[in-house]
C-alpha cells in the first residue's frame, strides 16, 4: 500500500502520459477487436459477402477475445519501461497471455468441427454419402475432445510443469487410473461397436426392454432416448451393445393378423362368400400387399369355425398402422353384417348343485 502511495506522489507528467497512451491501447483494442476480427475472416471468406454468416463463423468470437487481450498485452509491454515493471511480472503477463491465447484458438479449431460449421459441411460432401450422421458426429466429437487435450497439455507445459513427470506420476497410478476408467472404457467402446455395426442411428424408433423411444443422440459414455411418454432415458453404451435391439424404424412392411370365430352352423356357402368379400376387400385397398393377403378357414373349434384374415401394409410407423387396422376392422365388420355371420365367443356352464 505505501508502495502504490509512494508512486502517486512521485508519478511524473510523462508517466501519466504513458499511462493514458496505454489505456487508449486498450481502448482501441477493445473497440476496433470485432472490425479486425470481421476483416481477418472476410478475407479467408472471399466467396462470401453475408455479414451474418461470417459473424457466425468459429473464429469469429476466438479472435474478438484474442485482439481484447492483446490490447491488455501490449499496453502492458508499453508500460514495462515508464514504470519499471519487474521480470517476473512480466513473466507473470506473458504467461497468462499465451495461455487465453492458446485457449481462444483451441475453442476456434473445435468449434470449426461441429455439424453446423461450414467446414464441416464441405467435407460431408466430399466423404462417402453412406457414411451415418450420427457415425459423422461422433467423429466430430473424438477431434474436438483431441483438440482440447492438445490444448490442455500446452497449458500445462506454459506454467512450468514437467510434462516428463507427469507422464511418470501417471505410470505409477495407471492401475488405480485404469480401474477407475473400466466402465468409461467399455462405454466408449460400446459407442464404437454401435456405430460399426449401425444397428441404429439417430432419429431411429428402437426398443431395448423395458426402455422404448426415439434415439436422440449418441455420445462417447451413453444413448439417449425419448421414450414415447417423453421422459429423457441416458443407457450406457456398453449395456446397449451386449442386448438384443428392435429397431422398428427399419420395418419394410407390418402385418395385419385377426382370428375371427365363426357360429359351427354358418352355411358353408354362406362361408365362401364372406371369405371372397374379405379377399376383394384387401386387394382394393391401397397399401395393402397383394401378394401377402391370406383368407383361409383355418381350424374347426369347439365353440366355431376359424377363419385366418392375414395380410402386409406399407404403413410402417404406427399412427398410420393404427388407422390402417381400425379400417379394416371396420370394413370386416360391414361385411359380417352384410352376410348376416354372427361371431361366437368363449362360453362356460356352470352347474349349481342343490345340496
Amino acid at each position: 500500500m505505501n508502495q502504490i502511495i509512494d508512486f502517486i506522489e512521485n508519478i511524473t507528467t510523462a508517466q501519466i502520459i504513458d499511462i493514458w497512451i496505454a489505456i487508449g491501447i486498450i481502448i482501441f483494442f477493445r473497440i476496433f477487436s470485432s472490425g479486425i476480427s470481421y476483416i481477418i475472416i472476410r478475407m479467408f471468406k472471399i466467396k462470401s459477402r453475408n455479414k451474418k454468416k461470417i459473424k457466425e463463423s468459429a473464429f469469429y468470437n476466438p479472435l474478438r477475445v484474442f485482439f481484447i487481450i492483446l490490447g491488455f498485452y501490449l499496453a502492458i509491454l508499453f508500460l514495462q519501461t515508464p514504470l519499471n515493471l519487474s521480470k517476473e511480472i512480466m513473466d507473470v503477463v506473458t504467461k497468462i497471455f499465451k495461455i487465453v491465447s492458446t485457449l481462444a484458438f483451441a475453442k476456434g479449431i473445435a468449434e470449426s468441427f461441429t455439424p453446423k460449421s461450414s467446414l464441416v459441411k464441405k467435407m460431408k460432401d466430399r466423404t462417402n454419402k453412406d457414411v451415418e450422421d450420427s457415425m459423422f458426429d461422433f467423429m466430430l466429437k473424438i477431434i474436438r475432445a483431441i483438440i482440447y487435450i492438445i490444448a490442455g497439455f500446452i497449458v500445462v507445459t506454459e506454467l512450468g510443469f514437467n510434462l516428463n513427470g507427469l507422464v511418470a506420476g501417471l505410470g505409477i497410478g495407471g492401475v488405480i487410473v485404469t480401474l477407475a476408467a473400466q466402465d468409461t472404457a467399455k462405454n466408449l467402446f460400446g459407442g464404437l461397436v454401435i456405430f460399426l455395426d449401425k444397428p441404429f442411428v439417430v432419429g431411429d424408433w428402437i426398443e431395448m426392454p423395458p426402455f422404448e423411444g426415439t434415439v436422440e443422440d449418441i455420445t462417447f459414455r451413453s444413448t439417449r432416448i425419448r421414450t414415447f411418454e417423453n421422459s429423457l432415458v441416458n443407457i450406457p453404451n456398453s449395456i446397449i451393445s451386449n442386448s438384443s435391439i428392435i429397431n422398428w424404424s427399419k420395418m419394410e412392411k407390418r402385418r395385419y393378423k385377426t382370428n375371427l370365430c365363426i357360429q359351427i352352423d354358418t352355411p358353408l356357402e354362406k362361408l365362401e362368400r364372406f371369405k371372397l368379400k374379405i379377399q376383394e376387400m384387401l386387394q382394393e385397398k391401397e397399401g395393402i400387399l397383394d401378394d401377402s393377403i391370406i383368407v383361409k378357414f383355418d381350424t374347426i373349434a369347439d365353440n366355431g369355425i376359424n377363419i385366418l384374415i392375414c395380410s402386409y401394409t406399407d404403413s410402417v410407423d404406427y399412427t398410420s398402422y393404427i388407422t390402417e387396422r381400425e379400417n379394416i376392422n371396420y370394413k370386416i365388420m360391414k361385411i359380417l353384417r352384410e352376410e348376416n355371420i354372427e361371431l361366437v365367443y368363449d362360453t362356460k356352464t356352470v352347474y349349481v348343485k342343490n345340496s
